[in-house]
């Protein structure tokens, strides 16, 4: 019986060694839903999920929206890394005690790529485009004046030259407001969904099924068939703390979040926003402490709130160290009506 356990003890002990060996990095798809959207949330390290109660919650913790008590429309655009850009648009429209409800679309976009072959590896001249969008369907609501409940339903698309694979995911979070004074606890899972699979005529081909035969049909109309990937899941549980509640006009908003995700190391987001009147907003954060082989650090931002007769803009600017890569700039416009 102590061999026994001694054998089953050294095989867990190996087991969780090769464990932190192996990287689960890379092993999903539709990798641009991991990218974090919204200038006032970049700025702040990405330590959001307690403290978006605009359209940008929908991406975030889609419980936030509840909170709204007049519409909102954001548009975010991000300029990712290698040319590539991310663009963000969402309405939320808060129906009284029916609940919250919102629209969004997110869109990954490239310059057109150049086509090369084996013989011409330099270009055939010809171009292709890929690229990726998910729209979303949310809603949410107050159940209690502490706890408000969300959930959204989207299509997700990832395409390439005459390819593509489409599927649905789903969202789900909470919000609530705790009895500690400036204190908001947030929890969200993203992109709950199915197993996601290349489609297209780029995979018809023709073969020959026995080569050694002489005389044999050289022809055979063949299709390939891709694997299956899954999509990147993502738990997130985070607290917010408002420390100064209004004092002299002033906001200091404190947040951290805890990230699970299903295709990496679990890792933490830590950031702050001063607001003054809550029309002048200075932020800063640091995104993925304790990840591993991770280039995002530091990460700072500002806004501005401008009213404008019965409606309201807020322009935001957010910025994030890349380390070797091309640092990130993100620019939103929020508009309360």
């Amino acid at each position: 019986m102590k061999k026994i356990l001694y054998t089953l003890l050294l095989m867990m002990m190996s087991t969780g060694a090769f464990a932190q060996v192996i990287s689960k990095a890379g092993s999903s798809v539709l990798t641009f839903l991991k990218i974090d959207t919204g200038a006032r949330q970049v700025g702040m390290g990405g330590a959001s999920v307690a403290n978006t109660e605009n359209a940008m919650a929908m991406y975030w913790n889609p419980a936030g929206i509840a909170r709204l008590t007049s519409r909102n429309a954001v548009f975010n655009h991000i300029d990712w890394i290698a040319d590539v850009s991310l663009n963000f648009v969402g309405i939320a429209i808060p129906l009284g005690r029916v609940g919250t409800i919102g629209i969004a679309g997110s869109f990954l976009s490239m310059d057109p790529i150049e086509k090369t072959t084996v013989d011409y590896p330099n270009g055939t001249g010809e171009t292709f485009d890929a690229g990726n969008y998910a729209f979303g369907f949310t809603y949410a609501n107050s159940l209690t004046d502490r706890f408000c409940l969300g959930g959204t339903v989207k299509i997700v698309n990832e395409n390439i030259y005459n390819c593509s694979a489409t599927g649905v995911a789903f969202d789900i979070g909470t919000l609530f407001t705790t009895r500690f004074d400036g204190l908001q606890m947030g929890m969200s899972i993203s992109n709950f969904g199915t197993k996601m699979q290349m489609n297209g005529r780029d995979l018809l081909t023709r073969v020959d099924i026995d080569p050694k035969r002489s005389g044999n049909n050289e022809t055979i109309n063949t299709v390939l068939k891709t694997e299956k990937y899954d999509l990147p899941l993502f738990f997130r549980l985070g607290f917010s703390y408002d420390v100064l509640k209004g004092f002299a006009g002033s906001n200091l908003i404190l947040a951290i979040d805890a990230l699970h995700p299903s295709d990496d190391v679990e890792y933490v987001n830590v950031g702050c926003e001063y607001s003054l009147n809550n029309m002048f907003f200075l932020r800063s954060g640091y995104k993925s402490m304790f990840a591993r082989e991770s280039e995002e650090g530091v990460s700072f931002g500002g806004g501005v709130q401008i009213p404008l007769f019965k409606y309201v803009i807020q322009i935001d600017y957010g910025y994030r160290d890349f380390g070797r890569l091309e640092d990130i700039q993100v620019f939103t416009c929020e508009f309360i009506f």
